[in-house]
């Protein structure tokens, strides 16, 4: 009688120790209270347990019917509406829109270059006088800059005199012969010494003004080629200066440049023609347009940028080169197939899409992103026009999926 009731108690503390142990669904719908009784009062040295019979089921290998295909089906993660709505989940439809792509950057003013002058001389001088004394003065065309002096021009100068008297003193030899070889001879001699005068830049008014007079000039006036201001002089009055010195840089500041620098990935949208408009905090509330005029064809390793340069006219000489200006560029890149930027998620290995399949569930898509412009992604590949993707909460989605392992 004690024997029996201690197996009672042992047993009633097995099935406790069960519970405990066994989670509760395995344990109640597998084998029931029953069955896991039996097996206790087994271990106790009863009879053996026997499976029930859904267990038995179980437990035995399903063979696949024949006449049906294993389709794999494609991965969804699930969301009722009920926590789309808690979450803030959102869809638009996959569309084909105009893109239009902003570019803001900076420009600063520079010379233009094609209306930029060096002046120097051919030959070793003096500069005695100078009529532009500081940087920054305007200058006509034809204005005078300095005079020089140089003892080798003066010695051209004199040796095309003397031609030019030889040529004059042939016609009174009386032998006709004799007297036209030496006409030409001093013809000759008098050509090469204008030309000599020419290469040196003394212009065709002061070789007429040599030859009238008789006399040679002893200092020689620089003239001012184009009109601008003096932004560089180097020269000094009575400053010796050699063969190709710089004396002065004159530049036309009647239309300058704006040069900007677009990043590397931005270079495909911009081209010859396109229209920027132009603003600066010297002209405040006032905007103006230019047209990219050339993109340079150098990448500048250190910033990953390209020069875009802009040609502006420039009345009054208000705009002065070294000033910063805002450019904004706005690119039409044409239609495309395009979905709102929130919807696209970049891993960086990949770009995911949940789209949109209706009954509270997503699928996720790999797809290729394009252009991004105004807040949308363009779509190479990976969706079609009229479907539906999410736009808000994605982050939140593909956090469900992930932890459902539908996306790894």
């Amino acid at each position: 009688m004690i024997k029996s009731k201690l197996i009672r108690i042992s047993g009633f503390i097995g099935v406790a120790w069960l519970i405990m142990v066994l989670p509760v669904e395995d344990f109640l719908g597998n084998a029931g209270p029953r069955s896991a009784f039996a097996q206790h009062e087994g271990q106790g040295g009863g009879e053996p347990a026997t499976l029930a019979p859904a267990q038995q089921q179980k437990e035995e290998p399903k063979e696949p019917s024949a006449g049906k295909s294993s389709v794999e089906e494609v991965p969804m993660v699930e969301i009722p509406v009920e926590k789309q709505q808690l979450i803030g989940v959102k869809t638009s439809e996959v569309s084909f829109k105009q893109v239009r792509k902003t570019i803001r950057t900076v420009g600063r003013i520079e010379v233009d270059e094609k209306k930029l002058a060096t002046i120097n001389i051919h030959f070793d001088a003096w500069i005695e006088k100078l009529y532009v004394d500081y940087v920054g003065k305007y200058v006509r065309k034809g204005d005078p800059l300095a005079e020089v002096y140089s003892h080798e021009l003066f010695a051209t100068q004199q040796e095309f005199i003397n031609a030019l008297k030889w040529g004059k003193q042939s016609g009174d030899v009386k032998d006709e012969k004799i007297s036209k070889m030496l006409a030409q001879d001093s013809e000759s001699i008098v050509e090469a010494a204008k030309q000599r005068l020419r290469l040196w830049d003394i212009s065709d008014d002061q070789i007429r003004s040599i030859a009238e007079t008789g006399k040679p000039v002893r200092n020689l006036t620089i003239y001012s080629p184009l009109n601008g201001y003096v932004i560089q002089k180097p020269a000094i009055r009575g400053m010796r200066v050699l063969t190709g010195d710089k004396l002065f840089d004159i530049a036309d500041l009647s239309t300058i440049w704006i040069i900007s620098d677009i990043y590397e990935y931005e270079l495909p949208s911009i081209h010859a023609g396109d229209t920027a408009r132009i603003s600066m905090s010297y002209f405040p509330g006032k905007e103006f347009t230019a047209v990219v005029d050339y993109v340079y064809p150098i990448l500048a390793s250190e910033t990953r940028t390209a020069k875009v340069r802009f040609s502006v006219p420039n009345p009054g000489g208000q705009l002065k080169p070294g000033m910063f200006t805002n450019v904004e560029l706005k690119v039409n890149m044409g239609k495309k197939l395009v979905v709102p930027q929130d919807a696209v998620i970049d891993t960086g290995m990949r770009q995911i899409v949940y789209v949109d399949k209706g009954n509270g569930y997503f699928e996720p898509r790999d797809v290729v992103a394009g252009v991004r412009a105004g807040g949308i992604v363009e779509i190479l590949k990976g969706l079609k026009a009229k479907e539906r993707v999410a736009s808000a909460a994605t982050f939140l989605i593909d956090s469900e999926a992930r932890l459902k392992g539908v996306v790894r």
